[in-house]
């Protein structure tokens, strides 16, 4: 069994059944067709033989799925990019998956024709009568790869969105993909009458929503990721009758900024919403659920085990409100299929409530970094996948994470998680996103300044933020020297807030405190 292969049997048993929803409705039965058209294609006009990987280089749109299909159908591996990539990132990537063939569309052909050039490789753009043309004059039956391509074959390569060093590309065959995808529509209640939004990035979205969609035969729609606007967002929901779709922290907030409470109906019909990707307050995690109800689902993991490694199941933020309010500070149990421990730096299980690393075994793990046998190594030692996130534990299994080991603060000998801070920030109504990170101190070692983002139509005084921390149960060593109010907080391309990019700025020389 493998990826291409669900497209085709969702295409014998529900032909007429909507794989693509949006613009217009594309079924199982025109997709299978359109994606054995371009995987011929691929190996008939540009030689792409098994193995061989290619680039695809677009935002959102429905298109993704087609070109992911032929791709794989015609034995080739999957690489999709984030469109935000630049030039040297660009560079990187493709040094390291060496494609055979990018494909893009008319809005970024000019960024791809420039590294395809450099590197010699074809490009084809999917917007021009070309395309078309080529996909006319492909044959429709099934490509003979489609049989041939094993569970244990290559499907993709996911590079991660890391904001500094080169990025890496994680490795996965069709049967960690196949396995991953039964685990998320079980954990998320995807069938094949479900409805996906893809609102985050489709190269992030590959092994959380696309694969499980196309295993189970569910519809798929795509919203550009470059901008979340609350508003349009509730209105496809609206009127596509969406069941499913996955949002960061960020969106989240901005959704109960921005969006009126007279239009909570539009999002009536979901009946999954996914979360992840970051840290998010408990106090308006509450708001949430009691607002839209409990449709909620949180996600911890990483790129490295397909982003599934435990879940706040809906249950549990329905227990949280309740009797458990300190379920809402939790990253949930672990997921199936997914082994989730807490280790000391010798590898050994901490105790209930004591601080430890957070590591991943189970079937669909990476296979590895691809090309890259010591970073693998590094990371991935004894089948456990090392997250490099500190988490406590406790009695019921509910994993708590406490931040990641390299954004701890030491001051004063003492380690500090920025998260404690922040959700004590996001407390006051004023604030809409917050960071908090340690910067030179030549007395503490490390100073806490936290940078925060205000909500529409808010105004605050940083002395005031200062001010409602030293009231709240924070410690004084932990209260920050600084606050600084800006318009946004950078973002890394799956819309995770850039700590890296804010150390850069407050690390530079002469930056005083």
């Amino acid at each position: 069994m493998n990826v291409g292969l669900a497209i085709t049997r969702n295409a014998v048993r529900r032909p007429d059944s909507p794989a693509l929803f949006g613009d217009r409705v594309v079924t199982y039965r025109e997709l299978d067709e359109r994606t054995n058209r371009l995987a011929h294609a691929l190996s008939d006009r540009f030689g792409i033989a098994k193995g061989d990987r290619v680039a695809l280089f677009v935002p959102n749109r429905p298109e993704v799925v087609e070109v992911l299909g032929g791709i794989v159908k015609c034995g080739a591996v999957y690489v999709g990019l984030n469109f935000r990539l630049g030039p040297t990132e660009m560079e990187q990537v493709f040094d390291n998956a060496e494609p055979r063939l990018m494909i893009t569309d008319s809005e970024h052909r000019a960024e791809a024709e420039r590294v395809c050039s450099l590197l010699g490789v074809p490009l084809v753009d999917i917007d021009t009568v070309a395309y078309a043309e080529l996909l006319a004059a492909s044959s429709a039956e099934a490509h003979p790869a489609v049989h041939q391509v094993r569970h244990d074959d290559d499907f993709c390569i996911v590079y991660t969105s890391g904001t500094t060093g080169r990025p890496k590309g994680v490795l996965f065959d069709h049967a960690r993909a196949l396995q991953h995808a039964t685990v998320t529509c079980l954990e998320y209640d995807v069938t094949p009458d479900s409805r996906y939004l893809v609102q985050i990035p489709h190269n992030s979205s590959v092994n959380i929503t696309i694969v499980p969609c196309l295993v189970i035969g569910a519809a798929l729609g795509f919203l550009d990721s470059r901008s979340f606007d609350p508003v349009p967002f509730a209105r496809m929901v609206a009127d596509h009758a969406v069941t499913h779709s996955f949002l960061v922290p960020t969106q989240l907030m901005r959704m109960l900024d921005r969006l009126p409470h007279s239009d909570d109906h539009l999002l009536s019909s979901l009946v999954t919403l996914g979360y992840g990707s970051s840290p998010i307050s408990p106090d308006r995690l509450g708001e949430l659920v009691s607002r839209l109800g409990p449709i909620f689902i949180q996600l911890y993991g990483m790129a490295e085990i397909a982003s599934v490694g435990t879940l706040l199941r809906k249950h549990d933020h329905v227990a949280a409100l309740g009797r458990s309010p300190r379920l809402l500070a939790s990253c949930g149990q672990p997921s199936y299929a997914v082994d989730v421990r807490v280790v000391d730096g010798d590898g050994r299980d901490v105790a209930i409530g004591e601080r430890g690393e957070v590591i991943f075994a189970g079937p669909h793990v990476m296979k590895g970094y691809y090309r890259e046998p010591e970073r693998t190594a590094e990371h991935l030692r004894d089948g456990w996948m090392h997250s490099g996130d500190v988490a406590v534990v406790d009695a019921e299994g509910f994993v708590y994470i406490v931040d990641r080991i390299k954004n701890l603060i030491i001051r004063g000998g003492l380690n500090i998680a920025p998260t404690e801070i922040e959700n004590v920030l996001y407390r006051h109504e004023a604030v809409l996103e917050c960071s908090v990170i340690g910067v030179p101190d030549p007395e503490w070692g490390e100073a806490i300044v936290a940078v925060v983002a205000l909500r529409q139509g808010h105004t605050v005084e940083p002395e005031e933020l200062r001010l409602h921390c030293r009231q709240s149960e924070l410690s004084s060593i932990k209260v920050p020297v600084r606050v600084e109010v800006v318009d946004s907080l950078p973002k890394n391309a799956v819309g995770k807030i850039a700590k890296d990019e804010l150390r850069r700025q407050h690390w530079g020389p002469g930056r005083q405190v």
